[in-house]
């Protein structure tokens, strides 16, 4: 079975075990997702909604986030850790989006990318879910994994190999949802450590399971 086709059965089925293929991360502004992205850096999405309703109650808009305290920032996202570079970023990526972009997150990779503690993920995230662009991959964690086990990469850990080559098979309309609902298999089925590999729909395609007949424990 060719990759592509492979792809696109696998988008079915999870389109079909998780409807909502959304972000996890809870937001009302653009900018408040392009932050809430920076919070969760080597942190949990669940651990980011808890901090970011009351850091954006005390800066409830983009130039109050420019002119704060990055120690006052700080304090509001300590949790999340790495606090002292994230609020730095936060800060100075306020007052960027106000000087270079009119208060308006940019909708361009080129653009979003010059924004401190901006990365390709964040980039690739705020394109799907605030502009709807078609094509966009989220390579986190559970992306590489997953579609490595499944057979939709070549196995590799580079997030930007694994964009690439998901890119090349993945429906465009589908690409970014289709992170996301793995963001959620990730989660609840195929873990890091212990998949839950008997409870899992995806089997028939899995390179893992079906090479192995057994969990991966590595």
């Amino acid at each position: 079975m060719r990759k592509k086709e492979r792809a696109a059965l696998i988008v079915e089925e999870l389109k079909k075990v998780y409807p909502e293929g959304i972000c996890s991360l809870q937001y009302p502004k653009p900018y408040e997702l392009l932050f809430s992205v920076r919070l969760a850096a080597q942190c949990t999405d669940e651990r980011v909604n808890q901090v970011t309703p009351a850091l954006f109650a005390r800066f409830p808009t983009l130039e109050a986030l420019a002119a704060a305290d990055v120690s006052e920032v700080e304090e509001y996202i300590h949790s999340t850790g790495f606090f002292r570079a994230k609020a730095r970023d936060i800060v100075a990526a306020s007052q960027m989006l106000l000087s270079d972009y009119g208060g308006v997150v940019p909708n361009t990779m080129k653009d979003l990318l010059k924004l401190p503690g901006v990365g390709r993920k964040t980039a690739n995230l705020i394109l799907g879910d605030v502009y709807h662009t078609p094509g966009v991959v989220i390579a986190d964690t559970h992306c590489i994994r997953i579609s490595g086990r499944l057979g939709l990469t070549d196995g590799t850990k580079d997030p930007a190999k694994v964009e690439e080559q998901l890119r090349k098979i993945l429906p465009p309309e589908e690409s970014n949802d289709f992170c996301h609902r793995l963001v959620l298999h990730g989660r609840a089925v195929c873990m890091a450590r212990g998949p839950v590999c008997e409870s899992c729909t995806l089997r028939p395609w899995c390179d893992l399971y079906n090479k192995s007949g057994k969990k991966d424990e590595t």
